[in-house]
């Protein structure tokens, strides 16, 4: 028989929305908040929205955070309006947002005093998946307390491995993850505008290639988008991977560890943010490649 718990879940973006309703659709009782009211809006026939963070975090198993950087990871757990004093000694933190090595290890330390168990979860797989329970999530966290959270983690995955004990190992997971998933959709924006350039039939260039070797999640996924076009229709901001990119570059550094094709990813990214597009669909990579390859 599955557990049901009591969840706090903070952040209803792109994947926070989808996972939370996941959780509720498999019996768990949700209370959400997002500083957004349309966030908050598009979920309200699922799951309790309440009207600040503390409420979501009073009286529940398992509090759930999911936001876009260690500073707002920071700002929810310690800011103004921070969850930390309305935690019991008994309640889970999972956090599930992509932040790096550091601010998570930050935030388990300085959480010690409110709670001791805190599991480090990041996912992958975006925004579909996550709306079927199909994400991967890599979790680092001491073993009894992966298993409170354990029931959340089977409805919204299809793969939950443990990849270390500590808190911060999931995070290192995410990043190697991230090089990979930044990597590809560079090079499949890359490989698009050459075919483009070369007269080429970029959509049917997408449906063959994806039939070989060729073939990976990200040239499928994001190549669909670039052979559409419709960049403002962004199921992943540009902006995340100038985050994450970042991320791994740094991580590499402390590392010693030379990532040259992750650096070159980096540069592209950044270089979109710069020309205005950070909002736009991480797809308009192509866009940015075929149009300096028209240009020139």
């Amino acid at each position: 028989m599955t557990t049901t718990l009591n969840v706090g879940w903070i952040g209803l973006g792109a994947m926070g929305a989808p996972m939370a309703r996941v959780l509720s659709e498999a019996g768990h009782q949700v209370k959400a908040f997002d500083l957004s009211s349309a966030a908050r809006e598009a979920v309200a026939d699922v799951v309790e929205i309440v009207s600040a963070p503390q409420d979501a975090a009073l009286e529940s198993d398992v509090v759930v955070i999911m936001v876009a950087t260690g500073d707002q990871l920071d700002s929810v757990l310690f800011g103004a309006s921070g969850i930390a004093d309305s935690l019991s000694p008994d309640t889970s933190v999972l956090i599930m947002a992509t932040v790096g090595v550091a601010p998570v290890q930050a935030a388990a330390a300085a959480l010690a005093q409110h709670t001791t168990h805190v599991v480090d979860a990041p996912v992958s797989g975006g925004a579909a998946r996550a709306a079927k329970g199909d994400l991967l999530i890599m979790v680092g966290g001491p073993a009894e307390d992966v298993a409170t959270v354990q029931p959340l983690l089977d409805a919204m995955a299809s793969s939950c491995p443990v990849v270390g004990h500590e808190v911060g190992d999931g995070q290192k997971f995410k990043i190697v993850n991230q090089l990979l998933c930044g990597v590809h959709i560079a090079a499949a924006g890359e490989a698009l505008a050459l075919a483009d350039s070369m007269g080429l039939d970029i959509q049917q260039c997408h449906e063959v290639l994806n039939g070989g070797a060729a073939h990976s999640f990200m040239f499928k996924d994001r190549g669909s988008r670039m052979v559409t076009g419709n960049f403002e229709s962004v199921t992943s901001a540009l902006d995340i991977f100038v985050k994450d990119m970042g991320l791994v570059n740094a991580a590499a550094r402390q590392a010693d560890q030379p990532v040259p094709l992750a650096s070159a990813a980096e540069q592209l990214y950044v270089r979109g943010r710069r020309e205005g597009l950070g909002r736009l669909d991480d797809s308009v990579v192509y866009q940015m490649l075929r149009d300096r390859g028209q240009d020139s």
